[in-house]
């Protein structure tokens, strides 16, 4: 309460401290995003998707048997029921994808015998089933769109070439192919991974607060996740980009914007000070990209648009602007980014999601009401 009795309503909860965890932290002295303690920039450059997924969950890197027990099991998993492949042929093919990756998740709960989580184990197993499946959905959803056979998943792969490989084959010209290319995939997978209480994390933790069980955190979180506003953001910066579609009008359609006071998806966070840790990564894989894939015109893009946001703003891009184009030039459908975020935020979905079932208390927060004062009901013919 301020010193006027007045109650401190903080819109959008901004500033609130809901809780505590110790899975990330952007570190202020650095402004660095840190999983468990290591730098997410550290991360990226030493270790795989598997590594970084082990860290979030058990929180410590794990030796090579460990990781090799993890990856095991972790591929077991790699098997869709025919009842879930009708159910996404079923689906309209013009629906968002983001409506298939929810619409999966929930179907998948309905095959679960546990009906709420009973323990952090449950927790983990769903994790694992969810790794291992939801790439298969995505995979099969963009070829069936596309009047393509299914790709089976491969359980010699890691998650990113086996994702690569069921989107676009194992030919000469694919990314699952390219080494280069399945590395710079997976080091996005990583910088997707986790980042603490953000809207969709927050929304799962919500649920597992009630006790419901994973499968109905995950969908909440799903749901929250598609909202341009957080996880469609590298959708809409693409859509951006090939609407200008000429690096020479970049500058020109940012200050146009501006004067408008149109939202610029792709730049700006809550959370970062001196700009988004994950960026210099990201941007790096996106150079690499354009370099090998003839996009110099993206990078052109991408430069023109952020210095033009710099100049007038100084707002600076967020993990969303280079991971946008980098998926482009990987191949990938631009409907289908926000799906690929939440084939890594899966990671740090469930391991918020063991902590709040760890440390539970029931989230529900107080409001202000602003309405009219109690009054009485006149009946329908008084009035």
């Amino acid at each position: 309460m301020s010193e006027n009795n007045n109650p401190d309503v903080r819109k959008g909860l901004y500033g609130v401290i809901a809780d505590y965890t110790a899975v990330s932290k952007v570190m202020p002295e650095t402004n660095s995003l840190t999983y468990r303690g290591y730098a997410v920039q550290d991360l990226v450059e030493h270790c795989s998707f598997e590594e970084v997924f082990y860290l979030l969950w058990n929180g410590e890197l794990p030796n090579e048997e460990q990781l090799a027990e993890f990856t095991t099991r972790g591929r077991s998993y790699r098997c869709l029921d025919a009842g879930l492949i009708a159910l996404i042929h079923s689906l309209p093919k013009d629906c968002h994808p983001m409506d298939v990756m929810r619409t999966a998740v929930s179907y998948m709960g309905t095959k679960d015998s546990e009906h709420f989580t009973p323990d952090v184990d449950h927790i983990t197993h769903v994790g694992h089933n969810l790794l291992a499946q939801l790439p298969m959905v995505l995979a099969m959803d963009i070829r069936r769109r596309e009047g393509k056979d299914i790709i089976a998943p491969d359980s010699n792969k890691s998650v990113a070439e086996n994702l690569l490989a069921m989107v676009f084959g194992t030919g000469p010209d694919s990314p699952a192919s390219n080494p280069d290319d399945v590395r710079d995939f997976e080091k996005s997978l990583i910088l997707y991974a986790e980042h603490s209480f953000n809207a969709s994390t927050f929304t799962a933790r919500v649920i597992t607060s009630t006790r419901s069980d994973v499968y109905s955190a995950i969908t909440g979180a799903i749901g929250a996740l598609k909202g341009p506003l957080h996880g469609g953001a590298n959708e809409f910066v693409m859509h951006t980009m090939l609407q200008i579609e000429d690096p020479a009008k970049a500058t020109e359609w940012v200050n146009n914007a501006l004067d408008n006071k149109d939202l610029i998806m792709g730049f700006g966070h809550r959370v970062y000070k001196k700009g988004d840790s994950r960026v210099p990564s990201m941007e790096k894989s996106l150079r690499e990209l354009a370099a090998r894939h003839d996009g110099a015109k993206w990078v052109e893009m991408y430069e023109n648009m952020a210095a033009a946001m710099d100049t007038r703003t100084g707002i600076k891009p967020n993990l969303d602007f280079p991971a946008g184009p980098a998926y482009y030039l990987l191949g990938f459908p631009v409907d289908f980014f926000t799906p690929l975020f939440v084939v890594a935020r899966i990671a740090g979905w469930t391991a918020h999601i063991v902590e709040q079932f760890e440390g539970n208390s029931l989230i529900r927060p107080l409001s202000e009401y602003v309405g009219p004062e109690q009054r009485e009901v006149t009946p329908i013919a008084e009035r």
